[in-house]
């Protein structure tokens, strides 16, 4: 899909007054993260004294170490987090520890009637849901990530996986092998997420199309969270869920969850171009309202709009933002973006350490890339955006430092300020990298147009050439003695040396 010829939408104006309506409950913020590693993950649910689960799977789980991060849920409501400390690092310590903990802080919570859930079950039977899986070159993370999307066993599920510019073929060995039928499976031969996720959505049979990315455990009532999104919402064209994380077992995995974690909070919302959020770059700081580890879109609207831009994304150089694009067409389409925390997925973060300041300069230059994208596709929108930039680089330049952040270890970290410049000169590179995969994008698609238009002349050729084998002369002999084509010699009657007539 070709987000270049996309419709605009409206164009954001100064931001409406907010339109009444009932007060959100309070939600507890999240629990700050132990200073060191490694942190042991679980959750536990409130209705289940004395019991933890592992994160995704359900299955019973005793954690060792001294301290641990829980999800509490209360009859499978996601109210928030947790964590505990057991200064003997015995399981039935922490597992204690954490239960008292939830019980301090969640107990007025837990009876509390869930406002969305209430209007889930007012509306009967769920889409058809397709889920997109892009990888590349990760068939072992993408054994664990379609293991648990099966086992959500929704009952109308397309799954596909796109194998995007692969190494070799051991992607498909793996869907033939282990799954069959159960997956789809797609090939995308141009690098770059954002093409790989149109190619799944060009394919996609179900009336909302999800997005996950590979090396996700997908929570079991996860896609039932996302449908219910969708359900008796019709200005609704795109639902976003929360991400926890897999595993802290590094200084790498707290640092980048202290520092930008991917969760969203406890607290269902809907979005609109009328909802203030207090960021100081509204309506532009769509990354409030979710992400691309976890989204899904009503097919025909994303579609409509273009899909995702191919110049945007992991893969190519302007390293992610298609779906902060996304998240912003919807918008101005006119449209609602909601994000619903029961639609969990655990995110295993990178474990080295070494890898922190390329991952955090992706995330400023694919902000930076958005932007650029956002202009690119709706010029009028520089107006908007131009009084808001130095705000979003003071941001940056703030991030994590004292009265900025919530997690008292943080401002400490001297790595976490490295983090904060890496991400802005990111930020700044961004509208550039824009820019180059703009050029790479066109010179793929003319590389794919020739690629296209040579097939087309060989498939004529070929029937062609299928056709005239079945003609016959007047003497009766086929073509293949009437005309030898590579000597370039006529057998005809009278002539056998080749000359021209």
């Amino acid at each position: 899909m070709n987000t270049r010829n996309a419709a605009p939408g409206p164009v954001p104006g100064p931001v409406p007054a907010p339109v009444p309506g009932p007060v959100p409950a309070p939600v507890p913020a999240p629990a700050a993260l132990p200073g060191e590693p490694p942190v042991q993950v679980a959750e536990l649910d409130l209705a289940r004294p004395g019991e933890l689960r592992r994160p995704g799977y359900g299955e019973r789980y005793r954690p060792t170490g001294r301290q641990a991060l829980a999800l509490v849920r209360s009859a499978g409501r996601p109210l928030g987090t947790v964590t505990a400390h057991a200064p003997d690092g015995h399981p039935e310590q922490l597992c204690a520890a954490l239960h008292a903990a939830a019980h301090r802080r969640f107990d007025p919570l837990a009876g509390r009637p869930d406002a969305h859930a209430q209007a889930d079950d007012d509306h009967g039977e769920e889409p058809a849901v397709s889920v997109v899986v892009c990888t590349r070159n990760r068939p072992d993370l993408l054994i664990r990530c379609l293991d648990s999307l099966l086992r959500t066993h929704y009952p109308y599920l397309d799954a596909i996986v796109v194998d995007n510019a692969p190494a070799d073929g051991a992607v498909r060995r793996l869907l033939s092998q282990r799954y069959g039928r159960r997956v789809r499976y797609l090939h995308e031969p141009v690098p770059g997420l954002a093409r790989a996720r149109n190619r799944g959505l060009a394919a996609a049979r179900g009336t909302i199309c999800a997005f996950a990315d590979d090396d996700l455990v997908l929570d079991p009532q996860w896609l039932p969270a996302l449908a219910a999104g969708f359900r008796g919402a019709p200005r609704t064209a795109c639902v976003t869920g929360l991400v926890l994380p897999a595993e802290l077992d590094t200084r790498a995995q707290l640092l980048l969850e202290r520092y930008s974690g991917y969760g969203k909070g406890f607290a269902p919302r809907d979005y609109t171009l009328r909802t203030p959020t207090g960021d100081p770059l509204h309506p532009f700081a769509t990354g409030r309202l979710g992400t691309g580890a976890n989204m899904a879109f009503r097919t025909e609207v994303l579609r409509a709009l273009g899909g995702f831009d191919p110049a945007t994304g992991t893969g190519t150089p302007a390293r992610g933002g298609e779906d902060l694009l996304a998240f912003l067409q919807v918008l101005t389409a006119g449209h609602t973006v909601s994000y619903r925390p029961d639609a969990i997925v655990w995110h295993p973060h990178r474990r080295e350490l070494d890898t922190l300041p390329r991952q955090v300069f992706g995330l400023g230059a694919g902000f930076g890339a958005y932007l650029a994208a956002a202009v690119h596709h709706q010029p009028r929108l520089l107006a908007a955006l131009l009084p808001l930039i130095p705000r979003g680089l003071r941001r940056t330049a703030h991030r994590g430092a004292p009265g900025a952040s919530a997690d008292p270890s943080g401002p400490a970290d001297p790595l976490l300020r490295a983090l904060r410049r890496r991400e802005l000169l990111g930020l700044l590179y961004g509208p550039l990298g824009y820019l180059r995969s703009l050029r790479a994008q066109r010179r793929a698609d003319h590389r794919i147009a020739e690629h296209r238009t040579a097939e087309r002349r060989l498939a004529e050729r070929r029937r062609a050439e299928r056709r005239y084998a079945g003609v016959q002369f007047a003497d009766g002999r086929g073509p293949e003695r009437q005309l030898s084509i590579g000597a370039g010699k006529f057998d005809g009657p009278g002539r056998t040396d080749g000359a021209s007539r």
